[in-house]
């Protein structure tokens, strides 16, 4: 049980030491006053995502901590974790004003993921929201296999799915199954096959491309080589005539000086390479016709690569490196093929397993709900729901593929009036149904689990009346396995607690402050009396708050 929570520098609270009992602990306050950061204090020591936001004004720091008397299955844990400390569960939770956070546990710094896990044997809250989740059909299914206890059956089924799945990726990645392989092989090949004819190389586009420039400027190629080649060599003042008479006056010149030597034999060598020049263009101008027909040809074929580039969804220069890319596909399927027979093996064979681990889970719910249906229902019409029939369908859904949750889809169905067949819950129920229905799952959830600590977040809101004293008797009938927590406004509920405390909004030095005190007999009187009558309490008002507490109390 949890015997001490302390709360320090807490959203609005400056420091509160509380000392719980057994039994039932009721708290209660006025709207607003803070009667919740109880439950939120209480979440964060559990583990919670804590952020710099509650940390109360001014300060630098939150310090929350709880100590807890250790069942058999904490000490196992705190022992295997290597946190026991005697017969001890401390746990304290420091959340500065950043929003960084540290957590201890016995003294020892731990994580957050491990307040988690320990909170979940320490501790069960049931938050005033839970009606709205109730209508989720997801949660519905949780919560039909958190009170059948098959966790550990669905975790099962969640391993197998978790294989599957991986084994699944790894096929995909490999090519998929094995039709659809060689569905991309004979693709792979279809393709490769299309760009070999033309043996795309990155030499053979050069030349092809090189061709077709050649023969598409022939004219202008010819006309332009016939004048460099008369201005070489053909005219009268060709480079050539020219230099022959240069030549001439450099030899006479050469007669009287010798130093002219060198410069005459390199002006001989220019000649025989202007002469050889022209001599190779004269050759070049004399093969250089046009050939209308081959260019033709070679404009299909650059068309045709055009087509086949933009079929392939590249630069025709990058044609020859695709066909490689396709190749380097092709080879690796190939050499995958015989590693993704042996992972079929394997995921055909964890899908059976997957599925007959599903269907005992799905069989263990089938059991389950009915049980677990009508012993809601007797809670539902003790709740002033005197007809209230509760069901729990399941069927199969139709997705033939594993998934995470098994192969049920769960749908919880009320029928909150004779002779009204049962539907679904997000169809008929109003908001005050839905709070009682939402009551009465959670005290059977309650009942069903190993948690010693049970708190209760306002879940009667949209209760009254006579309803309200026996949502006080229920939680009461709780507190006699459990220690329970539970927050109320309603004083039916308020008087059948051992305990009772009361939550208290001031206003301290120009700052809101709340404060949480323990009521002696006098005090309870007082508070259930505000809560019947509101600020205007009289004689009748407290006479009323006194036999309700005697009644409780006999």
């Amino acid at each position: 049980m949890l015997y001490t929570l302390q709360i320090k520098d807490f959203i609005i609270v400056e420091h509160v030491e509380l000392q719980l009992q057994s039994g039932l602990t009721v708290v209660t306050g006025e709207t607003g006053a803070g009667k919740s950061i109880l439950i939120a204090a209480l979440a964060l020591i559990l583990g919670e995502r804590a952020t710099g936001d509650v940390v109360r004004p001014q300060c630098q720091q939150a310090e929350l901590s709880a100590a807890f008397e250790p069942s058999a299955t904490v000490l196992t844990w705190l022992s295997e974790q290597a946190l026991d400390s005697g017969d001890e569960c401390l746990i304290r939770r420091v959340i500065q004003a950043n929003g960084r956070s540290r957590a201890y546990i016995n003294g020892h710094l731990t994580t957050v993921q491990s307040l988690r896990m320990l909170g979940g044997f320490l501790v069960d809250i049931h938050s005033q929201h839970a009606s709205q989740s109730l209508m989720q059909a997801e949660h519905q299914r949780e919560l039909l296999d958190a009170m059948a206890h098959l966790e550990d059956r669905q975790q099962k089924v969640y391993r197998f799915y978790q294989q599957w799945q991986q084994l699944n990726d790894a096929l995909l990645a490999l090519g998929g199954k094995a039709a659809d392989r060689q569905a991309q092989m004979q693709l792979l090949r279809y393709q490769i096959d299309e760009l070999q004819q033309w043996e795309l190389t990155a030499e053979n586009l050069k030349f092809i491309n090189a061709e077709h420039r050649r023969l598409a400027y022939s004219s202008q190629l010819l006309n332009q080589g016939q004048q460099a080649l008369h201005q070489l060599t053909e005219e009268d003042l060709s480079v050539l005539s020219r230099l022959t008479q240069v030549q001439r006056e450099l030899n006479q010149m050469r007669t009287h000086d010798e130093q002219l030597a060198n410069l005459v034999e390199l002006l001989d060598g220019a000649m025989i390479q202007i002469q050889e020049a022209g001599s190779e263009l004269n050759q070049y101008l004399n093969q250089l016709e046009s050939n209308p027909e081959y260019l033709q040809q070679l404009n299909q074929t650059l068309a045709q690569l055009q087509d086949m580039a933009r079929k392939h969804q590249v630069a025709v220069a990058q044609l020859p490196q695709h066909l490689q890319h396709l190749l380097d596909q092709l080879a690796c399927l190939e050499a995958a093929e015989q590693q993704a027979v042996a992972l079929e093996q394997q995921l055909l064979k964890v899908k059976t397993h997957y599925f007959a681990a599903a269907q005992q889970l799905s069989e263990q719910r089938q059991q389950a709900a009915e049980n677990l249906a009508q012993r809601i229902s007797q809670n539902i019409q003790q709740l002033g729901m005197p007809n209230g029939q509760f069901k729990i369908s399941i069927h199969r859904h139709a997705n033939t593929q594993p998934t995470a949750h098994g192969i049920d889809h769960v749908t919880f169905l009320i029928s909150a009036n004779l002779g009204q067949d049962p539907k679904p819950l997000h169809k008929v129920a109003s908001g005050g149904e839905l709070s009682r229905i939402s009551l009465a799952i959670q005290v059977v959830n309650a009942l069903g689990n190993g948690v010693p600590v049970l708190v209760f977040d306002e879940v009667d809101v949209g209760i009254g009346g006579s309803v309200a004293e026996i949502v006080g008797q229920q939680l009461a009938q709780l507190a006699q396995q459990r220690q329970v927590i539970g927050i109320t406004h309603l004083p039916q509920v308020a008087c059948c607690g051992q305990q009772h405390l009361k939550v208290i909004k001031t206003q301290q030095k120009q700052q809101t402050c709340s404060k949480i005190e323990p009521l002696q007999q006098n005090q309870r009187i007082e508070e259930i009396a505000r809560m019947l009558g509101g600020q205007v309490i009289t004689e009748q008002t407290l006479a009323h708050a006194t036999e309700m507490l005697r009644v409780k109390m006999l």
